[in-house]
């Protein structure tokens, strides 16, 4: 057997059955071993170490280093999308790790007390049949926060091949155990992406939702970079222009100003944006009240999920020339997920899992 502390040997005795055709080791389950021959804590430093590096530098430099544990890459590979897996179904099965607890919500501009949840998507390549190429899947990220300044002092984090249904069902345990209702004002950030304000909506109903300001300002300035292509200082000045108007006088100002403008003379590719990015901002425009919402004191950038989405699945699973099978994505990405949301939420699961 593989420990954290070194290599040794077991005797059990093995248990055959006539009818079935199937055998087992009672002592083995016992003591947690896998089919690796990995002790629970070894199993637990080699997920580790696989959710953090490439499988293949865990098994020739990390392990042996930390640990004294010598396996091989497989055999790393099979034991971090194993844990995952147990992971992935403990999760399914609605739980969640370690005791409730009810975080200290910071307040608004008003006093109330706040919770903030977001969601987006990240590409992630794959690999296809006998190691070809083929299209990428995207990697849902969620997360729960209480957010201090710009950005969150406390998350739980969420990130998988997930159906939004399951998705919702998870995250909103996730927002329980951490007392959400004890909030009182929701919030929930996202950008434009199809489906995920219905998201909110279905799952997060007392939300107010925001969508992302960088977002919506992106499209004013490609249409100011349309509106003048030969002159990239009048299109940086028109495009501020309207982001400020936007942030300080809300969406649908701009969306009269955007509707006003005359394009007569304009090129072809001019009006094709103009028409877009109109029409962009009548969709949008009933989440776009940033003067409100800038007055209440409350985020309006969902930078923080984008920042997940490249420290959960990014980091790991976007490193070069990297190409993954679809349970290894959910797996690994769920795993990492568990690791960067706050502080004991991965013991917890090994406490939870070991009882």
């Amino acid at each position: 057997m593989v420990s954290a502390v070194g290599n040794f040997r077991l005797e059990r005795a093995y248990y055959y059955c006539r009818h079935c055709g199937h055998g087992h080791c009672p002592w083995e389950r016992l003591l947690g071993l896998t089919s690796q021959d990995l002790t629970p804590a070894a199993s637990e430093l080699t997920s580790l170490f696989g959710v953090l590096a490439p499988f293949a530098e865990v098994s020739q430099k990390i392990l042996p280093k930390a640990a004294g544990i010598r396996v091989c890459e497989s055999t790393t590979q099979r034991t971090t999308e194993g844990v995952g897996q147990r992971l992935s179904a403990a999760r399914a099965s609605g739980a969640t790790f370690g005791a409730a607890c009810i975080w200290d919500w910071s307040q608004d501009a008003h006093g109330r007390s706040c919770a903030y949840v977001s969601l987006d998507a990240t590409g992630v390549g794959q690999q296809g049949p006998q190691g070809g190429p083929t299209e990428g899947k995207m990697v849902y990220v969620g997360m729960v926060f209480n957010a201090a300044g710009d950005g969150p002092s406390q998350a739980r984090y969420l990130a998988g091949l997930y159906d939004l249904d399951e998705l919702g069902l998870q995250l909103r345990r996730q927002a329980g155990q951490v007392g959400m209702n004890e909030a009182e004002q929701w919030i929930a950030l996202t950008d434009g992406g199809a489906g995920l304000e219905e998201f909110m909506q279905r799952n997060f109903p007392r939300a107010e939702c925001i969508l992302d300001f960088y977002h919506a300002a992106e499209y004013l300035h490609d249409l100011a970079k349309a509106w003048h292509p030969q002159n990239e200082e009048q299109a940086e000045e028109l495009g501020r222009h309207w982001c400020h108007r936007l942030k300080h006088e809300g969406g649908a100002v701009v969306l009269r100003l955007l509707e006003a403008l005359d394009l007569r003379g304009r090129s072809r590719a001019a009006r094709e944006v103009h028409r877009q990015t109109t029409q962009y901002v009548r969709n949008q425009v009933h989440r776009m009240d940033y003067p409100r919402y800038r007055a209440n004191g409350w985020l309006i950038g969902s930078g923080h999920v984008e920042a997940a989405c490249k420290t959960v699945v990014g980091q790991r699973l976007k490193g070069a020339g990297m190409r993954w099978c679809e349970d290894g994505t959910h797996t690994v990405s769920g795993l990492r997920a568990l690791y960067k949301s706050e502080t004991g939420q991965w013991d917890a699961f090994w406490t939870d899992s070991a009882a």
